[in-house]
């Protein structure tokens, strides 16, 4: 991810999909500000993206479509609690990032069978490869 840009469309599309169940739980806020924290975003900035969402960006390279449905996936867990509009909803988004539909449900096994909740960046890669053959 390169420009600041793309990072605070990331950031937008992440804060709305944390708003799908109607609130931003404290787990989610927490999450979400150390992604910001890791793009090197202003807090007020991020604070801002709550009322105002950023410009949408598409991500160019697949690498940065995989990293960013991990991402997803990974604030889909964060409350604990996992909503059926949220798993409509990433699944949703991944297609429209054109990610395959089989890798993106064998990422979200795996992270479920994890103790967890996290798959090693070379199984998430590894999953999504084996759906291109």
């Amino acid at each position: 991810m390169s420009t600041y840009k793309e990072k605070l469309s990331l950031l937008s599309e992440m804060i709305a999909f944390a708003k799908i169940d109607g609130e931003v739980h404290e787990r989610e806020y927490r999450f979400l500000w150390i992604v910001a924290s890791q793009l090197k975003i202003e807090k007020d900035v991020f604070t801002s993206l709550f009322e105002e969402p950023a410009e949408k960006v598409v991500l160019k390279t697949e690498h940065d479509r995989i990293l960013q449905f991990y991402r997803l996936a990974l604030l889909m867990q964060a409350d604990g609690v996992l909503h059926d509009n949220e798993q409509i909803a990433i699944r949703e988004m991944g297609i429209n990032m054109g990610l395959s539909p089989f890798a993106m449900k064998s990422v979200l096994v795996e992270m479920q069978n994890s103790p967890t909740g996290m798959i090693d960046p070379e199984v998430l890669l590894a999953l999504f490869r084996a759906q291109q053959n």
